[in-house]
């Protein structure tokens, strides 16, 4: 697992793998579930401290992925612009992610 962490930090997974896995299906995951948790939370009026945990839970994950599109596009072979497109997109996504 670590090194796979490694692996994608520093770009060397295959762009699509990277943004198709990584950052779009187990992004969304990872913020669907702790979407859930933040509204049961704040329904069910729990301490702000909790519900601000649940929250910033995947924020960390969502930079890491961001970050490893981007490393991952600049090694990328083939046409530029679909490079450029998983950049754009991936850092829309998380936003979107982040902020819904």
């Amino acid at each position: 697992m670590i090194l796979l962490a490694k692996e994608l930090w520093d770009g060397r997974r295959p762009l699509g793998e990277t943004f198709w896995w990584y950052a779009v299906a187990y992004g969304f995951l990872l913020n669907f579930v702790t979407s859930l948790v933040f509204f049961a939370q704040l329904a069910n009026d729990a301490n702000m401290a909790w519900i601000a945990l649940a929250f910033a839970v995947p924020i960390p994950y969502n930079i890491f992925v961001v970050v490893a599109v981007w490393r991952s596009a600049g090694r990328y072979q083939g046409p530029r612009s679909r490079a450029d497109w998983a950049r754009i997109g991936s850092t829309l996504w998380i936003i979107g992610l982040t902020l819904a």
